[in-house]
Formats: C-alpha cells, sequence, structure tokens
C-alpha cells in the first residue's frame, strides 16, 4: 500500500467511498466542508449519489430513506448540524436502520466558532435526541485512524443495523498527515438485509418505522435496542494505552487529538523523571469502563488526570468507572482553545512530585 499525504476531511471521505457508501447527503458547515467538496466530484465516479439539501433537518431525513433501501449511506456535519438532525437519528436508530455520522466538533454552545473542540461529548454518547437509543461513537486520534475507523464504521452500521457516529474534531478535519488505504476492502460476511425497501417483487412489502401507538410493542422495540447496545459494550470496546507501566503515579484519560499531544507530555516528562501514563478511549460510546477500572487501581497510581477540550464532559463516564477508587482530576480548555504541552505539564507536576515518580536507582526500566 502506497501512502498518500491527504487533508483529514478528504481521507474519510475517500475512506467511507473504500468501504463501500453509495450514498452522501449533506448541508455545508466548516470545519468539515471538504468532506463535501471532496464527494461532489468523487461519488458520480463510482455511480453513487451526492446531495445537498436545504438544511441539516433534510438530510437526516433523507439519510433515514436511504439507510431503508440496504445501500451504505452517510452524512458529515459539524456539531449545530449535528444537532439539527437529531430527531432523524433518533428516527434512525428506531427503526434500526445502518448508517454512518461523521461528526467534525467545532467549540460551542451556540453558533459557537470554527475552532476544534470535543464539547459534543453529551450529544454523542447520551443519545442526543429523544427516547432509549444510542449511537456507537468512534473516536480517532490521527487521519490514519480516521480512516481505519470509518472503514469500520459503515461495517459495524451493518453489523448492529445502528447508526455509528465518528467523532473528531477541526484539527483531524484540516490537518494533512500520510494515510494509507487497503487495495482491497475485506470483511466478515454479515446477513443478508432482507429487511430493505428494495421493492416488494415477489414477497411481502418491508415495513420500516419507529412508531409503535401500542405501549407494549414500544418497549418491545426499546428492549430489543437496549440487548443491541449491551451487545456493543461486550464486543466492540476499543482503547489504546501508551506508556502504561507499574510505577506510573499519573493515570491520563484523554481521546481524539488532544491524546496526542498528552502523549508528548508523556515523553518530555519521562525525560524528567516523572512516571504518566495515558489511557485512550477509541470507542466512547461504549466506553471502555473496566478496562479503565483496572488500569486506573493500580497501586502506584495516585491521580487520574482526564485531559479534554471541554469543560469536562467525558469526566462524568471516567468518574463513574473508577467509583472512588483513586483521585479523579480534571482539566481542560474550551471555545476552540486547544491545551498545549505545558500546561499539562505544569497540572501534572502539582499533582505529584517528581521524586516520589522518579525510577528507583539501579533498576532497569520498566
Amino acid at each position: 500500500m502506497a501512502k498518500v499525504l491527504m487533508k483529514g476531511n478528504e481521507a474519510i471521505a475517500e475512506a467511507a467511498i473504500r468501504a463501500g457508501a453509495t450514498g452522501y447527503f449533506c448541508y455545508p458547515i466548516t470545519p468539515q466542508s471538504e468532506v463535501a467538496e471532496y464527494l461532489v466530484k468523487r461519488m458520480p465516479e463510482i455511480g453513487g449519489v451526492f446531495l445537498q439539501a436545504e438544511s441539516e433537518v433534510a438530510v437526516g431525513n433523507m439519510l433515514f430513506g436511504a439507510a431503508a433501501t440496504g445501500k451504505r449511506v452517510f452524512t458529515s456535519s459539524s456539531s449545530p448540524g449535528i444537532s439539527l438532525m437529531q430527531e432523524a437519528i433518533s428516527y434512525i436508530a428506531g427503526a434500526q436502520l445502518p448508517c454512518v455520522i461523521i461528526n467534525i466538533v467545532r467549540g460551542g454552545p451556540g453558533l459557537g466558532g470554527i475552532l476544534p473542540a470535543q464539547s459534543d461529548y453529551f450529544q454523542a454518547t447520551k443519545g442526543g435526541g429523544h427516547g432509549d437509543y444510542r449511537t456507537l461513537v468512534l473516536a480517532p486520534s490521527t487521519v490514519q485512524e480516521a480512516v481505519d475507523l470509518t472503514m469500520q464504521a459503515f461495517y459495524l452500521a451493518d453489523k448492529y443495523c445502528n447508526p455509528v457516529m465518528i467523532i473528531g474534531d477541526g484539527m483531524i478535519g484540516q490537518m494533512m498527515e500520510a494515510v494509507e488505504f487497503p487495495e482491497k476492502h475485506t470483511e466478515p460476511e454479515l446477513p443478508p438485509k432482507d429487511w430493505a425497501t428494495t421493492g416488494a417483487k415477489g414477497r411481502p412489502p418491508n415495513l420500516i418505522k419507529s412508531l409503535f401507538l401500542d405501549p407494549l410493542a414500544l418497549e418491545k422495540n426499546n428492549l430489543i435496542l437496549d440487548e443491541k447496545y449491551e451487545k456493543m459494550k461486550k464486543e466492540e470496546v476499543r482503547f489504546e494505552l501508551y506508556n502504561v507501566k507499574p510505577r506510573n503515579k499519573v493515570l491520563i484519560i484523554s481521546y481524539g487529538t488532544i491524546a496526542r499531544i498528552c502523549e508528548t507530555v508523556i515523553d518530555e516528562l519521562e525525560a524528567e523523571g516523572y512516571s504518566v501514563g495515558l489511557f485512550r478511549p477509541i470507542t466512547v460510546f461504549p466506553f471502555p469502563e473496566k478496562a479503565l477500572k483496572k488500569e486506573a487501581i493500580r497501586a502506584n497510581i495516585q491521580t487520574v488526570l482526564t485531559v479534554e477540550m471541554s469543560t469536562g464532559q467525558m469526566l462524568e463516564d471516567v468518574e463513574r468507572a473508577i467509583a472512588g477508587a483513586k483521585q479523579v482530576k480534571f482539566y481542560g480548555r474550551t471555545g476552540g482553545i486547544v491545551p498545549g504541552p505545558d500546561e499539562v505539564k505544569e497540572q501534572i507536576k502539582k499533582l505529584v512530585s517528581k521524586e516520589s515518580s522518579r525510577k528507583p536507582p539501579g533498576k532497569k526500566k520498566d
């Protein structure tokens, strides 16, 4: 596989094509507009559908209709645009349809600004719209990982017949990095989509709906959905460890592009005699609760530090996972401000002394 230098938004768009997406519905909004700009040329080349709607509300409903045909379809937007799609996303989840939603997060609330943020965590991981539903949410930290997770998202959407969201931020959408695309995309076989509305020729018509007027029928559908989400929690948890060692005194929890800054911090602190590890969730729903608690309760860990580009939205999941077993602290910037390495280092140095974290003399590096 040859590497190619691509902007994050364009790499995500190409990854969707290579994953078999044939329908894309959008309304332009920064900082993800390059996804649409790329696909307006690329989709016709594969015989796919590109459609710019009159609003994000319309996009959500077009996504519902297109997903019902069984084709791989998706949209991309940014924070307030995703908010306008929430009603349709709830319908899509309630009707058990697969689709992929790309959210390149900008600062908020309100119209906010176009700089990077992680303040859509609640919206992405807690449902966002109305009713008992969840979306499976993947959080890449590099452009290459955005490519890989976008391709995987279409498979997971089909596997669970559920919306899957890629949650990135303005940095990952706008930065350029070398990426590789598989020459041939393969994935495990899935059951045929015999539920799809492909034309009732020789079979009874398929009815796809999220409306259940009988409360017992609605409850049954909700319980089916809940069972599916529990299966996600068992089978789809993903995370990554960085510099996690028995002598760590601090464990950082961070996701997405800010986790890359934390890796730089860890490397610099290691040279100064501090031992710090990083736990990076890749699925933020399902959140890797059990794995996090296992790492956090290790004997040497004095403090768990959550670092985010928000006022502390993931913090709630971290605190619930650790359940009081360790001290949990938070550091974050919001409004589109990205925490710098020096800021994060300063916070860590306040939490643990250099001497208590230094490697014992004469010991080999673990």
